[in-house]
């Protein structure tokens, strides 16, 4: 089965992608609420995927993605970002995120993301 990390501030972000997720099959699901716990999560539930938001408290997202890494060279991580983070984008997919989807998304958007990030 695989599992997925999903790390936003929103609750509201975390809902539509569990949604979204689970309507696919996909039902082995973490959340985390910022950047530290996301690290925290990911060393303790090795997760297949992560979908990472960019701006998080505690720890911004890029910071996370370089943590997580380091840690696991092979991680799988697609940052999730709103429209106009070009910049963090590129800096993101140079610190080794597999991809990203932009908010607002469309379910097609971040299925076709997931399924193409997993292989």
């Amino acid at each position: 089965m695989t599992k997925i990390l999903l790390a936003d501030d929103s609750a509201f972000m975390r809902k539509i992608l569990t949604n979204i997720l689970t309507k696919k099959g996909y039902t082995d699901l973490i959340e985390a609420v910022d950047g530290e716990e996301t690290v925290a999560a990911y060393t303790r539930e090795k997760p297949d995927l992560v979908l990472l938001d960019i701006v998080m408290k505690k720890k911004y997202g890029t910071e996370a993605l370089k943590d997580i890494m380091q840690m696991d060279p092979n991680a799988k991580i697609i940052m999730v970002s709103a429209v106009g983070q070009e910049k963090v984008i590129e800096e993101a997919i140079q610190l080794g995120a597999k991809g990203f989807v932009v908010k607002p998304f469309k379910e097609e958007e971040v299925l076709s993301k997931v399924k193409e990030v997993l292989g």
